[in-house]
């Protein structure tokens, strides 16, 4: 059995990590640190849990988490990077839900997250862990860096279409929407019921700590730079991120259709949608997907990419755990079967 340590058990992160490895068949949570619950049972905060785990909260600790095989954090940013250096030299292998290691240019990285980075000599080592990128890397890798939610959708809306050189780079467009847990599990008055049902609206519309991590990650897709307005919304749901994508199409671009079906052909967790049929949070709830619709309206040159994920899975702690099954030479899919809820 694979030894599983988790740091930052107690946000919606951590407990999908939880849900998603509780039915894993070769992962043993062994560990599972909060500062501001240890000693309390597991299934005592998540009584979703109870049955599946008998384990307590514990204090941080360098040499039980550095006895797993791999150490997952589901924090704030700016906890891997002060801990991860000490795991790495201990052998330990590690994969990062926050955003501590995605953005490869530190300086780029302390511009949007407001501090020096602590261990900015990692920031090459980390693998981007965008699997339908990244796959070879991803398995010989020692610390992972899990992409954001919103990324992951852009990014596999926007790739196939950049990677062949269909659209213009510098004139990219993302409207994306999630639901309200992609806030976190914190008592913030914008997260409140009251505050966010019945209503619809755009944040960050003048800069989102996303941006840079989108943009370097199209960039490579494309080989050349690019340019990207993208404005985040908040949805009145839970779970889901639904993303619009458009571009301007640099001439007869040819079946489109065709090009995404062929360049997801091989990847599980991704689903190009018949023409005509378009992705819904509601199809993607609970499950490991990204599905993908693709049109050009009125053959003219803008073309439009739909996306849609489950922020808390696709967007997170699925994803960490599909990187986990690559880092170990597992069945990518182990633990990441579940069909998306309905209703």
């Amino acid at each position: 059995m694979v030894k599983v340590g988790i740091v930052g058990g107690t946000g919606y992160t951590g407990v999908e990590l939880l849900r998603l490895l509780a039915l894993h068949e070769e992962a043993q949570v062994v560990a599972i640190t909060s500062r501001a619950e240890s000693g309390r049972r597991v299934d005592d905060l998540y009584p979703n849990l109870r049955g599946h785990y008998e384990l307590a909260f514990t204090e941080p600790d360098i040499q039980l988490l550095a006895a797993c095989d791999v150490v997952f954090f589901a924090t704030p940013h700016n906890v891997a990077m002060n801990m991860v250096p000490e795991l790495l030299a201990a052998g330990a292998r590690v994969i990062d839900l926050s955003a501590d290691y995605r953005i490869r240019d530190a300086a780029l990285w302390s511009a949007w997250y407001g501090e020096p980075h602590a261990s900015p000599e990692l920031l090459d080592e980390a693998v981007y862990g965008l699997p339908e990128v990244n796959r070879a890397q991803i398995a010989g890798a020692q610390l992972v860096a899990c992409p954001g939610c919103y990324p992951t959708s852009v990014q596999l809306g926007f790739i196939p279409l950049l990677a062949k050189g269909l659209v213009d780079p510098g004139q990219l467009i993302a409207s994306s929407a999630s639901g309200v847990s992609g806030a976190g599990r914190q008592a913030k008055v914008d997260n409140l019921l009251s505050e966010v049902a019945d209503s619809f609206k755009a944040y960050g519309v003048e800069g989102h700590r996303h941006l840079p991590e989108i943009e370097q990650g199209l960039a490579d897709a494309a080989g050349e730079s690019v340019a990207l307005t993208f404005v985040p919304h908040l949805l009145p749901i839970i779970r889901g991120i639904h993303s619009t994508l458009f571009a301007r199409l640099r001439g007869d671009a040819g079946d489109l259709q065709a090009l995404y079906e062929q360049w997801y052909a091989d990847e599980p967790f991704v689903d190009v949608l018949p023409t005509g049929t378009l992705p819904q949070t509601r199809t993607v709830k609970g499950a490991n997907r990204c599905q993908l619709a693709i049109a050009v309206p009125q053959g003219r040159d803008t073309v439009v990419v739909m996306a849609a994920i489950d922020n808390l899975v696709k967007g997170a702690s699925g994803q960490a755990v599909q990187n986990m099954n690559i880092m170990l030479g597992l069945d990518e899919q182990m633990g990441l079967r579940q069909v998306g809820l309905l209703p």
